[in-house]
């Protein structure tokens, strides 16, 4: 559990406050996370990491001459929101183009690639190398479907040390690849994390047993095995990481990793006989690294990654680097970036929100109401966060309540700031549509910022808000989860509820009835994913446990559509 908490929604953002108060020499504070503070080489290659926080030293720790330029750092294991991405590259880059590197999950795919996007309308080159290293998460023929854990840091070192060499983006771009295609990794966990302030584990490991192929996010392990000697976890590591080594390599980078709770001491008594056994596999170990880098949280667990170097990569992974948590050789003194510190000084990396736009009263009297709604769903949303992050943990991470009600209550506060500044319909449901996805980071917060903004582009601040538009603003909304998802019905996933609530309402303005038999069949569609097995996201590697419990993200959108049957269905607005 953690012990030293002011509020558990402000965690995140106090860390960081505090990390870069540690290390001024290092970093600097951007909107969405942290820079560079010394000056880069005009024209080099940005890297720009990062993920959830909860994972200390990643990402933020590696920031620093060698390694990395930016990091987005997202709330506890929820992926940073596009704005966050974006504001952190534009922070980081100096003309050379930007790679952005992260773990392969499904919401850090779509906000750094929302971000992306951004970047390269606005000219700027960005490459996007998702790391795939966990062995357990997924076949060894299908790799692209595998998640990111420990692997990062390698990867990532090697990228950073290509970027620091002078290559050109391609370059960078293919020896990021290369490295990730030649990184495998494996852990097994003794317990479970706690999220802040929270009383009880996200998952609980039997007295006595092992987890094994844990994820980094307080996922449980997808087997149990009784936990063996430091020996014996020592060989089942190497001997399943070592099962899908390339032909022909014998030099090899280590990471052996803590997860949170085992001591350095414990992780050196293992290492010694990873050691031994790389070495009896005719491997020689290039300067290893035992200790915590990609952490969860306070985990008790280990896990074992392996990069087959080539002579390139290796000498990338040599290369020295200078960062808050891992340094390596000596650096040429690189002098404060003093120009880019004072002027953030002065002004948030985001940027000032434009002026609200005029507004007709009929479109400001809309405003008021749906204020009202989205008010009434942050409050519903915090009566069932225990609820939803229950259910959450059974297959994935039990952060779903925490990161829905982060949303709801980020797009309340900016739709009652945008009512009193005078906002009509559209602008203020799109503020609030990109605060949610601001603040809520991860999939559910792309996915539903998607859906509001599509709603709000429905929508006008000039005309009243006619009840015959209701049906085609909820298309519009749901039609945005499906796209930027790429989720299909049986899938296990908020589309599961969705699409039938979707077309289940008249293509006129819904009567009462006619909403709430929608509501009906959306909830009884998010009950019926129980029966599923997960397809995709985080539940995916627990896909047979995940059957009996429905899908979080069905609950929470049919819960929210029965939290707007009054605001629908109220007496239609008079003109």
């Amino acid at each position: 559990m953690t012990y030293l908490i002011n509020d558990s929604a402000d965690f995140a953002d106090e860390a960081l406050t505090g990390m870069v108060a540690a290390h001024r020499e290092h970093l600097r504070t951007v909107h969405g996370g942290v820079a560079r503070a010394t000056r880069t080489a005009p024209g080099e290659v940005a890297l720009v990491v990062g993920g959830g926080s909860g994972h200390y030293p990643a990402f933020a720790g590696w920031v620093g001459p060698g390694f990395a330029h930016g990091a987005a750092c997202g709330n506890i294991f929820a992926s940073p929101s596009a704005s966050q991405v974006y504001s952190v590259c534009k922070a980081a880059h100096v003309g050379g183009g930007i790679l952005l590197g992260f773990g392969n999950y499904a919401g850090d795919v779509l906000h750094f690639g929302q971000a992306a996007e951004r970047l390269r309308s606005e000219g700027i080159d960005v490459r996007v190398v998702p790391v795939t290293d966990d062995i357990a998460s997924g076949p060894a023929d299908d790799p692209s479907i595998r998640r990111g854990i420990a692997g990062d840091l390698l990867v990532y070192k090697v990228a950073g040390a290509a970027a620091a060499s002078g290559l050109g983006l391609d370059d960078v771009e293919r020896v990021t690849r290369l490295a990730n295609e030649r990184t495998r990794s494996l852990g097994f966990a003794f317990s479970g994390c706690s999220l802040p302030g929270a009383a009880e584990p996200l998952f609980s490991v039997p007295v006595g047993q092992m987890s094994l192929g844990l994820g980094i996010h307080g996922e449980p392990g997808i087997s149990e095995a009784p936990i063996g000697t430091a020996d014996e976890i020592a060989r089942k590591l190497v001997a399943q990481v070592l099962a899908e080594a390339p032909e022909g390599a014998d030099r090899v980078a280590v990471l052996f990793n803590g997860l949170g709770t085992v001591k350095y001491e414990e992780l050196f008594v293992a290492y010694g006989s990873v050691a031994t056994e790389l070495e009896r596999a005719g491997l020689t170990i290039v300067d290893p690294v035992v200790g915590e880098q990609v952490t969860s949280l306070d985990m008790a667990g280990v896990s074992l990654t392996v990069l087959w170097l080539t002579p390139e990569l290796e000498q990338f992974w040599a290369a020295p680097c200078d960062t808050p948590a891992f340094r390596r050789g000596a650096m040429v003194d690189r002098a404060a970036d003093t120009e880019r510190l004072a002027e953030e000084e002065l002004a948030d990396e985001a940027g000032p929100l434009a002026a609200v736009p005029p507004a007709s009263p009929q479109s400001r009297r809309a405003a008021t109401r749906i204020a009202a709604a989205l008010a009434a769903v942050h409050q519903m949303l915090v009566e069932n966060e225990a609820y939803l992050g229950q259910i959450d943990a059974v297959a994935g991470d039990g952060d779903h309540g925490i990161g829905m009600v982060r949303g709801a209550r980020a797009a309340d506060d900016a739709a009652r700031t945008a009512l009193a500044d005078g906002a009509g319909a559209r602008t203020l449901l799109s503020r609030a549509a990109d605060a949610w996805a601001e603040r809520a980071g991860g999939t559910s917060g792309a996915l539903w910022g998607a859906a509001l903004s599509a709603v709000a582009g429905k929508l006008s601040d000039e005309e009243r808000v006619d009840p015959s538009l209701i049906p085609t603003a909820v298309r519009a909304g749901v039609d945005a989860i499906a796209s930027l998802g790429g989720a299909e019905v049986g899938d296990k996933t908020m589309i599961d509820a969705a699409v039938p609530f979707r077309d289940s309402l008249p293509t006129q303005a819904p009567s009462a009835e006619e909403w709430r038999s929608a509501v009906t069949v959306a909830m009884r569609a998010a009950e019926g994913t129980s029966e599923f097995r997960a397809r995709r996201g985080r539940s995916r590697t627990h896909a047979e446990a995940s059957i009996g419990t429905p899908d979080p993200g069905a609950i929470s959108f049919s819960l929210i559509a029965d939290t707007l049957t009054a605001h629908i269905t109220e007496q239609k607005e008079q003109p």
